[in-house]
């Protein structure tokens, strides 16, 4: 059974001992607080939000209550931090010397103006109880500042060794996965989007391989593996076969954010000619018929033209046309309302067709149709 007791702890007791290093992780309170176990979040706190934390505390305003967590494993670092990891790392940072407030460093400030800072009272709630207990009130409590987002609950849910190295690979500023992926890849690692994206392209993967997967699913069947390498090394040559086959330095905006695991599952088996595809992607580059140039790989690979959005006849054209047409379809010569007919390319875009009145017919939506499937 879960129970929570109210402490009072000051910002010089929580701050002492303060240590942020890969070998010790980040500890305070002496080292008897873990500030960021497995299931946090990077820290991701702006300037202007450090800022307020501190004008908090010079203030005396009242800062939000923080919970902890009371471990009954762990006599060496017995507590750790379930919200309020931003606040107490800002305060740690501050009296750490890590950044300046007003233009003062904390080791610049009169001895009075430390002590009030260091003497100010924080509110914790500590709980104790089973795991599963500890992480269903981490999904539940009011989470101040920056709301969790799902990818983030999801690594608190399936917290253990395969989260934790796969944090190391995919949620860190400037990590490995970052610097690969940074034009190939939206979003932001600290919030865990390049981790999601490898997740969910690894669920796709398996889904494809036979084996029905989901992001949720593939975190819950691997929670305790020692280590995510599987899924870094699927993620590398995911984004190396796209590298290597086309010309990120110049095709880099059209590039980022495709389906790339897609891809690579589909046609990674082939030798493409990549210098007959980068001269084709040049071509269609230029023609004014697309409207969305990310289209132009998938379309190169797939052949399907639904990935180029390409140009569709504006209605004063095809209004025109319809007029011209005395209100029949071309095809099967039945009249129409114009609400009931579609434009149609008499030439093909792929054999040259453009969007103009002389290219444009007025097709019945049933013709129109039955010409599109051929």
């Amino acid at each position: 059974m879960m129970t929570i007791k109210q402490i009072n702890v000051t910002v010089g007791e929580i701050t002492k001992g303060y240590t942020n290093n890969d070998e010790q992780g980040i500890r305070g309170y002496n080292g008897l607080l873990d500030i960021r176990p497995p299931y946090q979040r990077e820290f991701i706190y702006s300037e202007k939000e450090q800022q307020a934390v501190i004008t908090t505390v010079l203030n005396g305003y009242p800062l939000n209550v923080m919970y902890w967590v009371k471990r009954n494993d762990d006599a060496e670092c017995p507590y750790e931090v379930m919200d309020g990891q931003q606040r107490t790392l800002s305060l740690c940072e501050y009296v750490d010397g890590q950044f300046a407030y007003d233009f003062k460093n904390f080791f610049n400030l009169l001895p009075d103006i430390q002590q009030k800072i260091l003497n100010y009272p924080l509110t914790i709630y500590v709980c104790e109880g089973e795991a599963s207990e500890k992480l269903e009130w981490f999904k539940t409590i009011n989470i101040a500042g920056k709301p969790l987002n799902e990818q983030e609950i999801n690594n608190a849910v399936f917290a253990g060794p395969f989260v934790s190295d796969a944090k190391r690979h995919f949620s860190k500023i400037n990590c490995a996965a970052y610097r690969l992926g940074k034009d190939l890849l939206n979003g932001n690692t600290i919030r865990q989007d390049f981790l999601k994206k490898a997740l969910e392209w690894m669920a796709d993967h398996e889904t494809r391989n036979g084996k029905r997967q989901t992001l949720v699913g593939y975190m819950a069947a691997h929670q305790h593996d020692t280590n995510a390498n599987n899924l870094w090394s699927y993620f590398q040559n995911v984004l190396n076969w796209a590298i290597t086959n086309f010309d990120i330095k110049k095709y880099h905006k059209i590039m980022k954010g495709l389906d790339w695991a897609f891809f690579y599952d589909k046609y990674s088996n082939e030798t493409l000619d990549c210098a007959s595809i980068n001269k084709r992607i040049s071509e269609l580059l230029r023609d004014s018929e697309i409207q969305k140039q990310q289209g132009i790989i998938p379309y190169i690979l797939t052949g399907d033209e639904h990935y180029l959005d390409l140009r569709a006849f504006p209605e004063d054209i095809k209004f025109s046309v319809w007029e011209k047409q005395d209100h029949k379809c071309r095809i099967c010569g039945k009249e129409f309302d114009f609400e009931f007919m579609e434009g149609d390319h008499i030439t093909p875009w792929k054999d040259h067709g453009r969007t103009n009145i002389d290219n444009c017919q007025m097709l019945c939506r049933e013709c129109n149709r039955r010409k599109g499937s051929k």
